[in-house]
């Protein structure tokens, strides 16, 4: 995937190759997962204290420059 946000990062070796913010051993999944099962920013920033403000942006668009989202949302319909 090219044009990543910086504060997304993929290294072979960490979490898989999943995409991870900053380096971290926590992938944009994770945050994902965590803001769909109805978490706040601010409660995860709590919960997570190395967590930035801007990771959150990061990890938005990243989702949101997944090429097969469109081609996804109508195979549901």
């Amino acid at each position: 995937m090219t044009g990543l946000n910086p504060r997304i990062t993929v290294e072979p070796g960490k979490m898989g190759g999943k995409p991870c913010i900053r380096g971290l051993r926590f992938t944009v999944y994770d945050l994902a997962s965590y803001l769909a099962s109805g978490m706040t920013e601010g409660e995860i920033l709590k919960d997570f204290p190395y967590l930035e403000k801007e990771d959150f942006q990061a990890v938005y668009e990243f989702f949101a420059s997944i090429p097969d989202r469109i081609t996804i949302l109508e195979a549901t319909r």
